[in-house]
């Protein structure tokens, strides 16, 4: 009897796994949120990111995804990557007009696999993030919030072609 339970409870144990591993890995639309498929592989996608973000004067301050960390521990799930984008141009004027506003940076992309092997790249878009933190930083945030905009446009549009 001991060891059903025990059977059971492993079994129980894994099935979060199996959910996680099987749920649907596209972003939908939402409100704020730019979302671009592509029809590049995952890695590719990841790799042209890179180059855009650099190619607009902007750098690449944070990576985490939690692929090859299940990998190592033998779970196998879609390619999903959280890369934070920012400069330090961008850091003194931002601080410059909300200390607050700064714990919005870096801002992310996210690239996430498609069951196909493709990607979607999604984001936040800046002027979305920033939108509680304009009363206090006026004009000066909402211009700084709008070149990220377009920044981040330029990006997205580069990355996934």
């Amino acid at each position: 009897m001991h060891h059903l339970f025990c059977i059971a409870l492993s079994l129980s144990a894994l099935l979060p796994l199996a959910q996680i591993a099987q749920a649907e890995t596209a972003v939908s639309a939402r409100a704020g949120w730019a979302v671009h498929a592509s029809a590049k592989p995952y890695t590719e996608v990841i790799s042209d990111l890179k180059n855009a973000v650099k190619a607009q004067g902007l750098f690449v301050v944070t990576q985490a995804g939690p692929t090859k960390a299940a990998a190592a521990r033998g779970i196998t799930i879609p390619g999903n990557r959280v890369v934070g984008v920012f400069n330090n141009d961008y850091a003194l004027r931002v601080l410059a007009a909300s200390t607050a506003a700064m714990i919005e940076a870096p801002i992310r992309f996210y690239v996430t696999e498609n069951e196909d092997g493709t990607a979607s790249l999604s984001y936040k878009r800046p002027s979305h993030i920033f939108a509680p933190y304009f009363a206090e930083g006026g004009d000066v945030l909402q211009e700084i919030a709008e070149e990220l905009d377009q920044q981040f446009d330029q990006i997205a549009s580069t990355a996934i072609r």
